[in-house]
């Protein structure tokens, strides 16, 4: 049993919690990810590692609560306790020997982003931040990225706050200018990423993403997880979960991702949680 340390609301769909697990705080690493499930009848769900302290044994996530299983615990508070929490799993964001990176985050794919462009940070690296969201009211984390970039953009679709506009805007208008990169690194809903790739290729820039295909044990067994990259299956969970992203398929990506959209939406309708029809007996 995993407990839950410390419980923070980032907007009205985003949660941060703090879940103390100091075995894999001592060897987590940015880029690699957990898989956590609630109690024994809970699905298994992997989020990326947000942050983590060694000293106080804690692992950051940092989730949206859009199916069942992230509302699930969304419900839990500080002091209580999920079945599983498992990880490190998948390899680190490589780091090392980088000069100059471009870290490009969207939605709560900023929450992954932090830990990477922290870790090219400390590396050695110069770091600029692109982040975006759809408005103001949903903006995270934007303190804790001025502490690690050295230049960084807050973009919204709707111009309530920062640039009005997509993320690859400023990078296409940096690219264009001569501005030149070792990496960039994008985090966030595909079709982001898939675009942010679009943009980096005309001009040769190495540029990684972070995926997310459904994925069920983690380890490689299952071949749930499995992409296409290069022309070649890969598994996100145990050769990723960063590839390539210009060789990433992200058709056949997108195309798994929604294969069990209807049947999650079908479960978070009709589910009946079972502590509050235990609840509701005791009234009785």
């Amino acid at each position: 049993m995993f407990q839950i340390v410390r419980k923070k609301e980032l907007n009205s769909a985003v949660t941060l919690m703090d879940i103390q697990a100091p075995f894999i705080s001592k060897k987590a690493r940015a880029g690699q990810f957990i898989i956590f499930r609630i109690d024994e009848q809970g699905e298994r769900v992997p989020l990326t590692i947000a942050g983590y302290d060694r000293e106080k044994g804690t692992v950051t996530i940092i989730f949206q609560k859009v199916g069942f299983a992230t509302k699930a615990l969304g419900s839990l508070n500080e002091g209580d306790y999920i079945r599983d929490f498992v990880g490190p799993l998948g390899k680190p964001t490589p780091v090392e020997g980088k000069k100059k990176v471009c870290v490009v985050g969207g939605g709560v794919g900023c929450a992954i982003a932090l830990p990477s462009a922290a870790a090219f940070k400390e590396a050695g690296a110069e770091v600029t931040v692109i982040v975006g969201f759809r408005s103001k009211d949903i903006v995270i984390l934007e303190e804790e990225f001025r502490a690690v970039a050295d230049n960084l953009i807050m973009m919204t679709d709707d111009g309530t706050y920062g640039r009005h506009g997509l993320v690859t805007q400023p990078l296409q208008e940096m690219l264009e200018k001569g501005e030149t990169f070792d990496e960039v690194l994008a985090i966030g809903p595909v079709p982001m990423m898939k675009f942010v790739c679009k943009t980096t290729e005309p001009f040769g820039v190495h540029t990684s993403v972070s995926l997310n295909p459904i994925m069920v044990d983690g380890t490689g067994m299952c071949g749930g997880c499995r992409v296409t990259v290069g022309g070649e299956t890969k598994f996100a969970c145990v050769d990723g979960p960063e590839f390539d992203g210009h060789k990433v398929d992200f058709a056949e990506l997108m195309s798994r991702n929604s294969l069990y959209r209807d049947r999650e939406a079908e479960v978070s309708e009709k589910h009946t949680c079972r502590m509050e029809a235990m609840g509701k007996q005791l009234i009785k």
